[in-house]
C-alpha cells in the first residue's frame, strides 16, 4: 500500500498539471488588393515627348530604354549624311550648268565635260529630288523619335502581369501526332 500512495499521487499531480506546448494564435488571413493600381503620372509621356523634341534619343533614355538611342541617332544620321551628299552633287551639277550657260563649252576644262547639256539638267533634278526625299527623312524620323517616346512612356504606366496573357504554343494533333502551332490567350482569375 505504501507503494500504490505515492504512484496515486503521481497520476493526480500529472493529471491535474496542465501543458501547454503551443499557443493558439487565431490568425486572419487577408487578401491582397490585386484592384489596387500603381500611381499613372499622366505627364510622363509629354516629359519623354519633350525631352525626344529637344534632343533625339533623350526621352528614350528617359523611359530607359536605351537600346534604341543608337536606332535613332542611325537613322537620323544617315538621314542628314545622303541629304548633305546629295546637296553636294546638285550644286556641283547646278554649277557646271550655269558655267555652260555663261559661254564655257564642252571642253573648257569643267569637272563634267563629259556630259551634255541635257544629262546636266538630268543630273540636277535626280539630286534635287533624292535631296528633298533625304529632307523628308530626317525630318520624319525626328518625329518618329517624339512619338516613340511619347507612346513608350504611355505603355510603361500599363499593368501588365501573367494573369492575362498571350502566348504561343506547340501542341500535338489528336489524329497525326503532327506538332501544330497556335496562340492561346490565358486570363487568370
Amino acid at each position: 500500500m505504501n507503494k500504490i500512495v505515492p504512484i496515486i499521487l503521481l497520476f493526480f499531480f500529472l493529471g491535474t498539471v496542465s501543458l501547454f506546448a503551443q499557443v493558439k494564435e487565431e490568425t486572419v488571413l487577408v487578401a491582397k488588393d490585386t484592384t489596387k493600381m500603381q500611381e499613372i503620372d499622366p505627364l510622363t509621356p509629354a516629359k519623354a515627348a519633350f525631352y525626344s523634341a529637344i534632343l533625339p534619343g533623350l526621352g528614350q533614355a528617359y523611359n530607359k530604354k536605351y537600346w534604341k538611342i543608337p536606332l535613332v541617332y542611325g537613322a537620323i544620321g544617315t538621314s542628314l549624311y545622303f541629304y548633305l551628299d546629295n546637296n553636294k552633287k546638285y550644286h556641283s551639277y547646278r554649277d557646271e550648268y550655269k558655267r555652260r550657260l555663261e559661254g564655257y563649252g564642252i571642253g573648257t576644262g569643267g569637272k563634267y565635260d563629259y556630259l551634255d547639256d541635257s544629262r546636266l539638267i538630268d543630273g540636277q533634278k535626280f539630286y534635287q529630288r533624292n535631296r528633298d526625299l533625304s529632307a523628308l527623312f530626317v525630318v520624319g524620323f525626328y518625329a518618329l523619335n517624339i512619338i516613340d517616346a511619347n507612346v513608350d512612356a504611355a505603355l510603361l504606366q500599363f499593368n501588365i502581369n501573367e494573369r492575362l496573357s498571350l502566348r504561343p504554343e506547340i501542341y500535338p494533333n489528336d489524329v497525326t501526332f503532327k506538332p501544330n502551332v497556335g496562340l492561346t490567350f490565358n486570363y487568370n482569375f
